[in-house]
């Protein structure tokens, strides 16, 4: 019996969804229609029916995106690679939005769009975590990450630092921890981090 994480398949049956950094060719095929690129997080009923392809569905949910992220595009039958930058990340996260996920994962999810449409990925973000949604937020955006997050990690030099609540940590506190400096920085006022570096619950 083969072990190991599951495949890309058995994290969406899971409930997971995915934004990557990287929109051309992670987050999107540039070639294929936006009605297309639904596929790539929608393989199952109502848009795959008995191994068929429902394009006429695809197209709607794709107009559906479109309309309620305000994307800049000619319509459902527009490539990909057509969009500016911050079109197409409006549209890849609409689309895993719309998957309705139990755990969301997003990697710069703001990066090049205009300030009402981070306004609107923030709006919905929070809706998601109020509906229970387990949200992974990946970011250099310091004030997106203190808005948005219950706790915090930082990644430097390779390693991962504890935990700490958001509500708890300041600025000066994450810079030092930017530099890989956890170990060195002071405790939290609260107590949130305690001594040897484990983070309270």
């Amino acid at each position: 019996m083969k072990t190991g994480a599951p495949g890309p398949d058995a994290r969406r049956k899971l409930g997971q969804s995915l934004v990557p950094e990287e929109r051309l060719g992670r987050g999107a095929v540039p070639e294929l229609s936006l009605s297309a690129n639904m596929l790539l997080s929608h393989q199952r009923a109502p848009f795959v029916r008995h191994g068929l392809i429902d394009f006429s569905h695809a197209a709607q949910a794709a107009a559906g995106i479109i309309s309620r992220f305000r994307v800049k595009a000619s319509g459902p039958a527009a490539p990909a690679r057509s969009l500016s930058g911050g079109n197409l990340q409006k549209f890849i996260v609409g689309r895993e939005i719309a998957h309705q996920p139990a755990v969301f994962i997003v990697a710069q999810p703001t990066w090049g769009v205009d300030v009402g449409a981070a306004a609107q990925i923030h709006a919905e973000i929070r809706e998601l975590k109020a509906a229970g949604c387990a949200v992974l937020l990946i970011s250099e955006e310091l004030d997106e990450l203190f808005e948005l997050c219950d706790r915090l990690h930082v990644i430097a030099k390779g390693r991962l630092s504890p935990s700490v609540a958001t509500a708890s940590a300041s600025r000066e506190q994450i810079g030092l921890w930017m530099s890989g400096l956890w170990q060195a920085a002071p405790q939290a006022a609260s107590g949130a981090v305690r001594e040897g570096g484990h983070a309270e619950a």
